[in-house]
């Protein structure tokens, strides 16, 4: 599997996962004050609008991906720039390197806010318990994710041709990097974590790329980064452009079939502060 992502590039790429991201900031509704965790913030981009949502508070950017911190931590430095004319981060974000897994975090934090990112995490129930750990009592949870048949149809036609003679050598002991989970699982999951006020949803996203291009520079950064990473340089063209070649035959052409799961839960005011 890829060891980490082109973070500039998805930095460059990732408007419909910031555009996902600020809906759910929306409803984050950030308080002046607070600290919250961005859990799973690439490259900053929402990071620093949670900030800018409370004008003052602290709010810790956390990924596991270090090209995405690195990459986070030069266009902090320039956002404040442009708003403070110093070159520095601003002192109210942090930035740190940890799995969304296994959370170094207890009782410390408002909220916990996150956006495309849960279902790169294979463990779910370890995952909310670890949200649950990091909460202050009443703290709350907000966050999207993949969920469901989240890209089915493009996934599907790639497992197709992963079984092709040509490039089956390559996938032989392949397993899925993501968990899309559902709403049932997951609403049991936050519940058994602890949480109370679980509100679980899925939602279609569907995303149409300009064209052929567009669609496989998108795919190959995000969608498909592992079958890619997995592949010869010279293999890797040809199964993009297999992959286009089915997209531009749906209407619209090169529409990817993401479904977002939203959710949202709290922690009871009355729980301990560390779980």
């Amino acid at each position: 599997m890829s060891t980490d992502w082109d973070a500039e590039r998805y930095h460059r790429l990732s408007d419909p996962q910031l555009g996902w991201g600020r809906r759910v900031l929306s409803k984050l509704a950030p308080r002046p004050g607070e600290r919250i965790l961005d859990l799973g913030c690439g490259t900053g981009r929402l990071t620093t609008e949670v900030l800018a949502a409370m004008r003052s508070g602290c709010v810790v950017g956390l990924d596991r991906s270090e090209a995405m911190l690195k990459e986070a931590a030069a266009r902090t430095v320039q956002t404040a720039a442009n708003l403070h004319e110093v070159r520095r981060p601003p002192d109210h974000i942090h930035l740190v390197r940890a799995d969304g897994a296994h959370l170094p975090f207890a009782g410390v934090f408002d909220a916990v806010f996150s956006a495309a990112t849960f279902h790169w995490i294979a463990d779910h129930a370890r995952l909310f318990a670890g949200i649950y750990g990091a909460l202050a009592p009443g703290g709350r949870l907000v966050a999207q994710c993949g969920g469901g048949p989240n890209l089915a149809t493009l996934l599907g036609r790639a497992h197709t041709l992963m079984e092709l003679p040509s490039y089956r050598e390559w996938f032989r002991d392949w397993r899925d990097p993501w968990n899309f989970a559902d709403v049932p699982s997951t609403l049991v999951r936050l519940e058994n974590a602890g949480f109370t006020m679980v509100h679980v949803s899925l939602e279609p996203g569907p995303t149409t790329l300009a064209d052929a291009p567009s669609y496989m520079e998108f795919l190959s950064c995000v969608c498909v980064r592992h079958h890619v990473d997995r592949l010869p340089p010279s293999a890797r063209p040809l199964f993009l452009a297999a992959l286009a070649r089915d997209a531009e035959s749906d209407d619209p052409p090169f529409t990817l079939d993401y479904w977002r799961l939203n959710l949202s839960a709290v922690k009871p005011a009355g729980a301990e502060r560390a779980a």
